[in-house]
């Protein structure tokens, strides 16, 4: 009888195990979305979540994307196809280029039939508004304001006044016209006048990245500072009045998840949405639980980020955020699908899916002395832990000095590319340590055709990445160094997967690119 009982006993302990693995496996994990997909600002409509971020430099610009559950997203849009088209650094022109510019963090709210999605830019030093009643089909209203509101945050009212709460360290607020369409100056103020002070004082970033929300009548301002010797520290000021006083308090200081605000669900559950820098990959989202008390919303479980959430598990980002592209459209599909960008704006006279059936074709018009300068790199988001990218490529229209192949875009850049010099054609790895290029190796190549292949391994911070080769597609070959992928603030962004295709000597000449697959999986060369 006593062996009976042990028996069951074991059983119901083995069942409980099981069923508590299940459900853990059955539900997401921090981060939420391991891929560089900063600045969020999230708001609900109905049912649904709709989130803007940044990507700068990259075109088009301002991504928007969708989900029923706060883990899940698809990229559905984005605010804009070029920012503006008249300037040399957007534009790549004249040796200047805007990496790290562009258009910074953005916000996104909807008001009254209305989405609002605005950012600022330094390369302009102006603020735009971006307006529509469909964010998936458009069409997007442009309002310009003469202005660059730094990290600023649009606030709808109950008694219907719009603000524009923006800086750093002082926060100033000013209020907009009904229809945004312009400030009104003589409104302008202080809001807070030290808004890092909850932090102390010996302060290393000043709270910035400012979103405010109201809840039950209460304002809550939402900023991100980074005292010295310590880590991104989330801050929360509250005040029953827009105008003040405001009570501030840091809210999270662990793993440095920080910057973002608030959201809730329809059955009441509350998170807060923030971000972590975490080195190559990128800045990359969280989503922390939060509860009410006494008026305040207390951010975590027990000041700590979970890695389980109650929410459903993550389905992984392939295909809606990034996606595998054979380069065959149908008559009514996009040219390009929403999961690529440009690096700075495209010149869309020199690239085509459409001259070749099921190609890509990058055409080369100018002479640029360095990859990082070269237009119409085509790109797409890294993501962790580990992932990779391949392609095919077809060479036999290239040019003398010409360089196409696969890349992995940072200031510290590696590359796998077919250049041709002297007449034949080779296959090079570079490496660019401190943005300084220099070919590690390279070996002829004898025929038209050719695979390359890019790994990047994230885990526990590993930073690293891999090119490879084949002449069939079966055999891999390892060509090269192990490179660094460091996050550097020039770039301000993770690493890109890119196909280029750029010229050194000769104008006129081109490249086909027959597919770009991407997978989690790293293989292993032969």
């Amino acid at each position: 009888m006593k062996i009976r009982s042990t028996f069951f006993y074991v059983i119901m302990l083995v069942s409980f195990f099981v069923a508590n693995n299940y459900a853990q496996e059955n539900k997401a994990k921090n981060p939420v979305i391991y891929a560089d997909v900063p600045d969020l600002s999230i708001i609900r409509v109905g049912g649904t979540y709709y989130m803007s971020s940044t990507t700068m430099h990259m075109n088009p610009g301002v991504p928007i994307m969708k989900s029923n559950d706060l883990v899940n997203w698809k990229l559905i849009n984005y605010a804009y196809e070029t920012l503006e088209d008249n300037d040399d650094k957007l534009n790549l022109d004249n040796v200047k280029n805007d990496y790290g510019r562009g258009s910074w963090a953005s916000s996104l709210r909807y008001h009254n039939g209305i989405y609002y999605v605005s950012t600022f830019s330094g390369t302009t030093g102006k603020t735009y508004i971006f307006s529509t009643k469909n964010l998936e089909k458009g069409p997007w209203k442009k309002t310009v304001l003469n202005t660059s509101y730094h990290d600023h945050s649009i606030f709808f009212d109950d008694d219907g006044k719009v603000y524009m709460i923006w800086g750093a360290g002082k926060l100033e607020i000013i209020e907009l016209n009904n229809d945004l369409s312009a400030v009104k100056e003589e409104t302008k103020r202080v809001l807070i006048e030290n808004a890092s002070a909850p932090a102390g004082n010996n302060i290393m970033l000043n709270s910035e990245g400012s979103q405010l929300f109201k809840v039950k009548g209460k304002y809550y301002l939402f900023n991100i500072c980074w005292p010295k010797g310590g880590m991104r520290t989330v801050v929360i000021h509250r005040a029953d009045n827009i105008s003040g006083p405001w009570q501030g308090k840091i809210s999270l200081q662990d793993l440095g998840v920080a910057q973002g605000g608030l959201i809730d669900t329809p059955d009441g559950k509350w998170f807060s949405y923030l971000f972590r820098d975490a080195g190559g990959v990128g800045r990359i989202p969280y989503l922390v639980p939060v509860k009410w008390e006494d008026g305040w919303p207390i951010l975590g479980n027990n000041g700590k980020v979970p890695e389980n959430l109650d929410l459903p598990a993550s389905k992984g980002l392939i295909p809606n955020i990034v996606n595998s592209d054979d380069f065959t459209r149908k008559s009514e599909e996009k040219e390009l699908p929403l999961v690529w960008q440009w690096n700075h704006n495209p010149d869309n006279s020199l690239w085509s899916v459409k001259e070749r059936k099921g190609y890509l074709r990058l055409k080369t018009a100018r002479i640029d002395s360095s990859f990082v300068q070269a237009k119409n790199t085509l790109t797409q988001r890294t993501f962790g832990p580990e992932s990779l990218g391949e392609t095919l490529v077809e060479v036999s229209k290239m040019k003398e000095g010409d360089l196409a192949g696969l890349s992995l875009l940072q200031k510290e850049y590696g590359l796998i590319a077919v250049k041709i010099e002297r007449g034949s054609k080779k296959i090079v790895m570079i490496d660019a340590v401190k943005g300084i290029p220099k070919e590690i190796a390279s070996v002829a190549l004898n025929q038209d055709k050719v695979y390359f292949k890019a790994e990047c391994d994230f885990k526990d911070n590993a930073d690293a990445g891999r090119f490879y080769y084949s002449l069939d597609g079966k055999k891999w070959i390892s060509i090269g160094n192990t490179i660094k992928l460091p996050y550097t603030l020039p770039h301000f962004m993770g690493y890109r997967f890119g196909l280029f295709n750029y010229a050194t000597k000769n104008t006129g000449g081109f490249a086909d690119f027959d597919y770009f697959h991407i997978d989690d999986k790293i293989s292993k060369a032969n």
